[in-house]
């Protein structure tokens, strides 16, 4: 009987202790598994059986379930030391508080992942908090996962497949949902728009009903105060031949030639389809009156869908594109 009572006293410290190591947490959880859906499997459903949603930060606007909330760019005080990434260090965080928003959820999935040998890659973009209420609000407000399994990806967000937020008490309530773990893309992309449309994983995609009303406002839109952009709607119609006529506004010009570019941005988008235009403002036109910037694009292909906006080579915004072979 007390060889027993050891036995199980160490094993219910083992998960203490992993729990506060990426690596350790990454090897228990996968020990016994033999496939990559297996390892994926024990992953997601430990984190949402084990991590709690952050109710009360600031900053900008994240989204689970169906409420919309806030979250910070940088959700918890991390030390600067250089010796982990910065997946690994928010990581390490959440384990240690156990509690997360979408960008902490998705960065512990994917470093969990990465120790058990599978890829995954974090996705972010925008989520519809309510499917049948399109806002002009169109842009990045929340975090997910793509993961490969078995030479295939596939789109989870672990974040909404924990729970929800009471909207009464503003208190987490966990309640798992199998409907984000291995969504079929058909059924994603109905709440989830991905600033990379590759992410979506579909061959055509279904543009969401918020372009009517906006452009996608891509990742690095917000750190550039821009006040304004012409067109205001996200679909520009035009036929081949025409030159399409684009502008933003920005409040700190100056200053903005100084940040410096996402360096997590992967450069190999702006070349990696045909459909895809990636515009720079006119080398004259960066220092006038007023900060406005403009943009020229002459359609010379019924092929184009999208144009991206560039400012200071980060793509702030993303339009959708219908040319007509010529003019009826």
């Amino acid at each position: 009987m007390k060889g027993l009572l050891t036995i199980s006293f160490l094993f219910l410290l083992s998960p203490v202790f992993a729990q506060e190591d990426a690596a350790a947490l990454a090897k228990q959880l996968t020990s016994s598994s033999t496939t990559d859906l297996q390892k994926v499997t024990a992953i997601f459903r430990w984190i949402t059986d084990n991590i709690s949603y952050k109710p009360r930060y600031s900053g900008r606007v994240a989204v689970i379930g169906a409420h919309s909330l806030k979250f910070s760019q940088s959700e918890f005080v991390i030390d600067d030391s250089p010796l982990k990434p910065l997946n690994e260090r928010i990581a390490d965080a959440v384990l240690s508080s156990k509690e997360a928003v979408c960008d902490g959820y998705a960065r512990l999935f994917n470093v969990l992942c990465t120790y058990a040998g599978i890829r995954s890659e974090i996705i972010v973009g925008y989520a519809r908090s309510t499917q049948n209420k399109p806002t002009e609000k169109f842009g990045v407000n929340h975090y997910w996962n793509a993961v490969m399994i078995d030479s295939d990806w596939h789109l989870l967000d672990v974040t909404w497949a924990s729970g929800y937020m009471s909207s009464k008490k503003n208190e987490f309530v966990r309640d798992y949902d199998e409907n984000y773990f291995l969504a079929a893309p058909a059924i994603f992309i109905q709440d989830h728009y991905p600033d990379d449309v590759r992410w979506t994983l579909l061959p055509d995609t279904k543009i969401p009903e918020e372009f009517r009303l906006s452009p996608f406002k891509q990742k690095s839109f917000a750190k550039y105060r821009i006040t304004s952009f012409y067109p205001s709607t996200g679909v520009i119609e035009a036929a081949v031949g025409d030159t399409i006529r684009l502008q933003l506004e920005t409040s700190v010009a100056e200053n903005a030639r100084n940040i410096s570019p996402d360096v997590l941005v992967d450069s190999t988008i702006f070349s990696y389809s045909p459909s895809s235009i990636f515009l720079r403002p006119g080398e004259a036109e960066i220092a006038t009156e007023n900060n406005h910037h403009n943009y020229l694009y002459k359609v010379t292909s019924p092929d184009v869908e999208w144009l991206y906006l560039l400012y200071n080579d980060d793509m702030v915004l993303r339009y959708k594109i219908n040319v007509k072979k010529k003019r009826s």
